[in-house]
């Protein structure tokens, strides 16, 4: 198909009617989307999960080996329900289930490995836990999946963990490996900052020290007895050791997060926030090319940032997507109101309304394609692609049945044949689609059409500001805009009202500035300053001016 599609190119540009290049489109292959949804790809995951625990806790239960095999896959497959029953959305790709238990594998692994060397006497057994890296799965998980994620990842590694570490020992294990985890899971929500993540570590290891003097396993109490130094260098060693572990855990998930980031598809608040720079060269070309686009652009993303955010939707993500959801415009920026001069002259006027639909509309393919051309992140394409559904280009819909019921006088008096007007058909004056399917699509959505529409207001009250939103957002929902969009209605009444006071602070209106009287402007400065009502109504005119 792909050798037939490059021939049926060549022909029509051959015949002026097409460039020959294919346009770009993004999109997974049939083949990775086939593994992301397959039920025996998953169903492989979790047998290899389960059996791997058990052969985990088997080799670290030499006595009773078929016991620990028993417990490790009981535990297991305890994880497996709630992981599926608890946390569907990330179940859906079998990368994420990959990224899961093959964190918690993982770190099972590093926490058997340490205690083997324990064993071997290449650690000390006082320092046995504290070489464990009790924050790498949870850390890991909770900033690429969030906080739900990244909590049953400390439970469950703590709850398998303790079954590889000798019996005297379980509960302390337990109760450290379990704290630590949930500590990292906490200082790690939302992170924009890497620092964040050194943060993190700190805070772990200070935990991890508490813990292990609680429960003896750094004798503190023996400092202020006889042999004072040697019970003082345990405490140092381990302590060292103890926040040696943490912070090597956080720079090490902070090294490797874009790479985990690029294989699983996902991405961080720190990546989005490192994509808000105003220097990226789709944006500069803008600043350029569309300076009306690219102002409006910086609108709708303070308006969608603030709303997301009231909500508790990814703010960082509605703003690098508002950057760039009109990119495709640069394809033909002299066609967009916003980038026309005044008493300039509007390329429309010269148009059927069809083709100035067409025009209008295919800014969201060129979006598409320059956005794949300069790798834009996938979720900003989806973005792209979304932001205006399947609605309607009304004016220009509405400009073309003007046109038709002019034509039609035409022939009612016979002067045109029925059969020679054009049809006008709703779909050809609607975008491609599809509709808005994340809550950051529909916010961005809604931003962009309010954005465009308050700028028609005309001495703007916030009582006005408020019904257009309000209309704006009705004629939406009716449109069936926001069908496949998962914002509640509780979620949009919060949205409308960040839009209300957002664009009330950015319309706000300003006291006219007053010109100076004659008298004044005729006096001498050495008059001015000697006459004292000259100088007061200076001061008030400056004091109005920085109003």
């Amino acid at each position: 198909m792909g050798f037939l599609d490059t021939i049926k190119r060549w022909r029509l540009a051959k015949k002026g009617f097409s460039l020959g290049k294919k346009r770009r489109v993004h999109g997974e292959s049939a083949t990775v989307r086939t593994l992301e949804d397959s039920q025996f790809v998953k169903l492989a995951l979790y047998i290899t999960f389960a059996v791997g625990s058990a052969v985990l806790v088997l080799k670290a239960s030499p006595a009773d080996p078929l016991k620990g095999l028993l417990y490790g896959f009981i535990l297991a497959l305890t994880a497996l329900a709630m992981f599926h029953v608890g946390h569907q959305q990330v179940c859906r790709r079998n990368s994420r289930v990959v990224l899961v238990l093959g964190g918690l594998i993982g770190h099972l692994l590093i926490v058997r490995l340490v205690m083997v060397l324990a064993d071997a006497g290449s650690i000390e057994e006082t320092y046995r836990y504290l070489f464990v890296p009790c924050a790498l799965a949870p850390m890991l998980h909770g900033v690429l999946l969030g906080r739900s994620v990244g909590s049953f990842s400390a439970v469950y590694v703590s709850l398998i963990g303790s079954l590889l570490v000798p019996k005297d020992d379980v509960i302390n294990y337990l109760i450290i490996s379990l704290v630590a985890g949930m500590t990292a899971v906490l200082c790690t929500d939302k992170v924009r900052k890497r620092i964040k993540l050194i943060r993190a570590g700190i805070y772990v290891g200070i935990v991890m020290v508490i813990l292990a003097l609680a429960f003896g396993k750094l004798d503190a109490m023996g400092v202020f007895g006889p042999g004072s130094m040697g019970h003082l260098q345990i405490l140092g060693t381990g302590s060292g050791i103890a926040f040696a572990t943490a912070l090597a855990t956080a720079m090490l998930i902070s090294g490797f997060l874009p790479m985990f980031e690029g294989a699983f598809q996902l991405t961080t608040d720190i990546s989005w926030l490192e994509l808000t720079d105003l220097n990226h060269k789709l944006l500069k070309e803008m600043q350029l090319e569309a300076p009306g686009t690219f102002h409006h652009s910086l609108v709708v993303a303070a308006l969608s940032e603030a709303a997301a955010e009231k909500i508790g939707a990814n703010a960082s993500m509605c703003r690098v997507c508002a950057y760039f959801h009109d990119v495709g415009k640069l394809k033909k920026p002299g066609y967009f109101i916003e980038n026309q001069g005044d008493g300039g002259e509007n390329p429309h006027d010269s148009l059927t309304p069809t083709m100035s639909a067409l025009i209008i509309t295919a800014h969201v393919k060129d979006g598409i394609d320059m956005a794949v051309k300069h790798k834009l992140n996938p979720r900003v394409i989806e973005v792209i692609q979304e932001h205006h559904g399947d609605s309607l280009v009304y004016f220009f819909y509405r400009k073309a049945q003007e046109q038709k019921k002019a034509e039609m006088g035409k022939v009612d008096r016979r002067l045109e044949n029925p059969e020679d007007l054009p049809k006008v058909e709703e779909k050809n004056f609607r975008y491609p689609g599809p509709r808005p399917s994340t809550k950051e699509s529909g916010i961005i959505c809604l931003a962009d059409t309010i954005e465009s529409a308050s700028r028609t207001l005309r001495k703007p009250t916030p009582a006005k500001i408020r019904a257009l939103v309000e209309e704006l957002v009705r004629a939406k929902i009716n449109d069936g805009q926001l069908d496949r969009c998962p914002l509640t209605l509780r979620e949009l009444a919060l949205v409308k009202e960040s839009f209300a006071k957002t664009l009330r602070s950015m319309l706000h209106s300003r006291i006219d500035y007053q010109k100076p009287d004659d008298r004044s402007t005729s006096k001498r400065p050495s008059d001015l300053s000697r006459d004292p009502r000259s100088q007061t109504g200076r001061l008030t005119r400056v004091s109005e001016r920085s109003e």
